[in-house]
């Protein structure tokens, strides 16, 4: 009895641990590569950050077209915006002290954990957990995401339950026309 008893303890922590889900590491020598749905059109967009000091260089890579963003230490720390700036800028674009690109600041990644809503790009986002975020599948692995939507429209937002790097996985139903999924996440 007392095996039965331990077994089923030792089955129940594991599914509370699988439930989690996994919580990808993402360093400098990080790819990561989206499918993304731009305006009715479907291409891989693929992503390397690498920190150079406090400040985030992500470089951008859209078939042929790559650009280089830099995310200042500010809007890493307290961002209030996304930027969709697609290729049309420099071949290095500074972001704005306020803008961060494909994550959220880690300010709002504490204001989504403590009171459950963010504002980004005056918008609130709520988080909804009652839908099952295990949406996110990234090397048969489901990620441990939070799922958010947008009160004033239809926008989703999966983003990695991870503090340090609050990264969008998923966007759906963007009425700027730009959705996508992080589909892997590789080491260089």
């Amino acid at each position: 009895m007392k095996k039965i008893i331990l077994f089923a303890i030792g089955c129940l922590l594991y599914n509370t641990g699988q439930a989690q889900g996994h919580i990808p590491e993402i360093t400098n020598n990080t790819e990561l590569q989206y499918i993304c749905k731009l305006y009715g059109q479907t291409r891989p967009v693929n992503l390397r950050p690498t920190f150079v000091g406090d400040t985030l260089i992500i470089d951008w890579d859209l078939r042929k077209i790559k650009r280089t963003y830099a995310i200042l230490p500010e809007a890493l720390s307290n961002g209030t915006g996304l930027s969709f700036n697609q290729g049309e800028s420099p071949e290095i674009l500074t972001l704005a002290p306020t803008d961060t690109f494909f994550m959220i600041s880690k300010s709002a990644f504490s204001d989504l954990v403590t009171h459950n809503k963010f504002v980004y790009n005056n918008t609130t986002y709520n988080l909804d957990k009652t839908k099952i975020a295990n949406e996110v599948v990234i090397d048969g692995k489901v990620v441990d995401v939070l799922f958010v939507k947008a009160e004033i429209d239809e926008t989703e937002l999966w983003i990695l339950n991870n503090p340090e790097f609050p990264l969008i996985c998923k966007i759906a139903k963007n009425p700027l026309g730009v959705n996508c999924t992080l589909t892997t996440i590789a080491e260089k």
